[in-house]
């Protein structure tokens, strides 16, 4: 059933306030969208074991502040488009590397995508342009900008290079801390 009255805007960037037991999302104007609740004794009775924690809560309500980033389609970067048996409608965004520069950086483009939970699948497509690239498949625009722009691919739109404009609030990274070994075998992703 579709609302009768005009879309209503949520305006980024969303924010978290800590309330009694409770974390709040709000949007740009004061609007609240969400309400996550917890408890800080879960681990002191037995009946608190279907509340969540206060961290638990605050990495939920974190989430949903992110929810603009992921919706928000980016001018510029476009979909590749129909064509290949490689091409998946479930990851519509690709993006190539160079061949020696995957070879020579692997284990950073690994530890750093795992790290920031972006999920990259190597279609097994070889374009051939001054050397081999290896293209890359992504379900979300911002995981492949943000890939893209990392290690500075090429954006794919049909069987063409696209060289797209890097975003102005393109958000940054999370990098392996100094001094601290990344195990990627324990990362998330």
């Amino acid at each position: 059933m579709e609302s009768r009255e005009p879309n209503r805007r949520f305006p980024p960037p969303w924010r978290v306030e800590e309330e009694v037991e409770s974390l709040c999302v709000y949007d740009a104007n004061g609007m609240r969208l969400a309400t996550i609740h917890f408890r800080n004794d879960v681990q002191k009775w037995t009946w608190t074991h279907g509340f969540l924690t206060a961290d638990e809560a605050r990495r939920i309500a974190k989430a949903i502040t992110r929810l603009p980033e992921f919706l928000m389609q980016r001018r510029g970067f476009y979909p590749r488009g129909e064509g290949h048996f490689r091409w998946k409608a479930n990851r519509p965004y690709h993006v190539a590397l160079q061949d020696d520069f995957i070879r020579a950086h692997w284990d950073e483009i690994n530890t750093l995508c795992k790290l920031n939970g972006i999920p990259f699948n190597a279609t097994g497509e070889v374009i051939q342009d001054s050397g081999a690239w290896r293209v890359y498949a992504f379900e979300w625009q911002l995981d492949a900008i943000q890939f893209w722009d990392a290690f500075k691919g090429r954006w794919l739109r049909g069987s063409e290079f696209h060289y797209p404009e890097r975003p102005k609030e393109l958000p940054n990274l999370k990098l392996p801390s100094a001094g601290v070994k990344f195990d990627p075998g324990r990362a998330r992703g």
